[in-house]
């Protein structure tokens, strides 16, 4: 009798605090690897070969990504998260791993109420830099950033500052406020994933600045073991390249040589070069020889001549009306992508934008502007008057 009263106090106990039942069955080990949205394309080590090379050296049974569940459901992802689209998505489809998002962002309506925008939806020309604008690393420090930066305190010491100090002006608060919620839903959500995978590990991949609430949010959790990623291994260099593909190459290429990046100086040209070479091989495809002609005119190794030359004798190639390797756009309706005004243009088209902007440096302003129109007849009407609105920047005063 006493044993049957046993079970069913322990069955009591177990519905009524699940957490003691899973702390029985054993813990999940939980991974925070915070990242630099995007920053793996200009920071050779935490290129995109370091995150796929990770993967497949941890292995683990899910891996959590920042977006809302109901959008991933319709594949619908930050256009700016490089590492889901360009790395994560293509990993799980391979391996099978279970994929959850884990995001919060307010409905509609309160993005509305609160500032007044849809969060989500870029303006038909958008700015060159800023919230909403096209996404560049100024800052050289980021071309240093380590695959295990967010491992350093020191590092989310300012972002941690920013969450606990209300802003003078209560009606301007509403992105710490929005920011300290949309992080405690983060960790709810990582919460319910790791209690349905005892005994795993579950890693999460998120911005950096989520990654310190996270983890305080969940330390407490008797079912969770919060694990340093740094503590489970750095992959070898040989792995990364190993991981690295054209893809990943073609990505790293396009983000410093032809999207705003450029713009900015901000290049690891060394690091460039070498992704170049192991991506032209033994033959260099049209879309190489832009790379090779557009990298030259960043490095000051050919005239402005030669460059025009160059870019002309790509966009007569018939092998040259081809879309790019990758290019990060999201809605193919629009001619950009999120760092790249022209992003949505196949090869052909983009070396003849290279050549306008060639000619626009040479002075030849009415030649660049007679190519552009006539690039413009090929397009659609919406693609046509985001080009136009774009032209300005390929000019010498806007662009490098």
């Amino acid at each position: 009798m006493l044993q049957r009263i046993l079970a069913c106090l322990a069955l009591l106990l177990a519905a009524a605090f699940p957490q003691l039942a899973h702390a029985r069955e054993g813990k999940t080990r939980l991974a925070i690897l915070g990242v630099d949205h995007g920053a793996q394309l200009v920071a050779e080590k935490d290129q995109p070969g370091a995150l796929a090379a990770f993967l497949d050296h941890v292995k683990p049974g899910a891996v959590c990504i920042e977006r809302p569940p109901e959008q991933a459901s319709r594949q619908d992802y930050y256009e700016f998260t490089y590492e889901v689209q360009g790395v994560i998505l293509p990993w799980v489809a391979k391996s099978g791993t279970e994929l959850c998002p884990i995001d919060w962002m307010p409905p509609m309506d309160d993005q509305l109420l609160g500032f007044g925008i849809d969060l989500d939806t870029p303006p038909e020309v958008r700015k060159p830099q800023g919230f909403q604008g096209f996404l560049t690393f100024p800052d050289r420090k980021t071309l240093d950033r380590d695959f295990f930066s967010a491992e350093d305190p020191a590092a989310l010491a300012p972002l941690q500052k920013w969450a606990s100090e209300p802003a003078p002006r209560a009606d301007r608060d509403l992105p710490r406020r929005l920011y300290l919620y949309r992080t405690f839903m983060q960790a709810q959500r990582i919460r319910a994933i790791a209690h349905k995978r005892k005994g795993e590990t579950v890693l999460v991949v998120v911005g950096y600045f989520h990654k310190p609430d996270i983890e305080a949010i969940l330390k407490s959790d008797p079912g969770i073991e919060l694990v340093s990623p740094a503590s489970l291994g750095r992959p070898a260099d040989d792995a990364v390249r190993a991981a690295t593909t054209a893809e990943h190459r073609g990505a790293i290429l396009s983000f410093n040589l032809l999207g705003m990046q450029a713009a900015t100086g901000i290049v690891n040209f060394d690091w460039v070069e070498r992704v170049l070479a192991d991506f032209e091989g033994t033959a260099a495809s049209p879309e190489a020889r832009l790379f090779a002609t557009r990298l030259a005119v960043l490095a000051g190794k050919i005239s402005l001549p030669e460059a025009a030359r160059r870019y002309d004798a790509i966009a007569a190639d018939p092998l040259a009306g081809k879309p790019f390797s990758w290019d990060g756009v999201k809605d193919r309706t629009r001619i950009d992508s999120f760092f790249d005004p022209f992003g949505n243009l196949d090869v052909r088209q983009r070396a003849q934008v290279e050549l306008a902007r060639t000619l626009f440096a040479q002075g030849k302003a009415p030649r660049a502007g007679q190519l552009l129109d006539r690039l413009a007849t090929g397009l659609s009407p919406r693609k046509a008057l985001q080009l136009r609105g774009y032209a300005p920047m390929l000019e010498p005063a806007r662009t490098r």
